[in-house]
């Protein structure tokens, strides 16, 4: 399994719904990832994936 690194692309899914975002940090067992924009309260979408829960969309290398 190929980990993500800072900038690739993934896609998970959350709530039933699949999602694609930036990942923005690493951690030893998930990614941070922000995935959107909140139009109500005006702050980035982020939320922590384990590395299982993913897949490498796009790498930034």
């Amino acid at each position: 399994m190929a980990t993500a690194k800072i900038g690739d692309v993934i896609s998970f899914k959350r709530e039933g719904k699949s999602h694609e975002g930036v990942v923005s940090g690493i951690r030893e067992n998930s990614v941070m990832v922000q995935y959107g924009f909140s139009k109500v309260k005006d702050e980035p979408l982020i939320t922590i994936v384990n590395h299982k829960n993913y897949k490498l969309t796009k790498s930034k290398s």
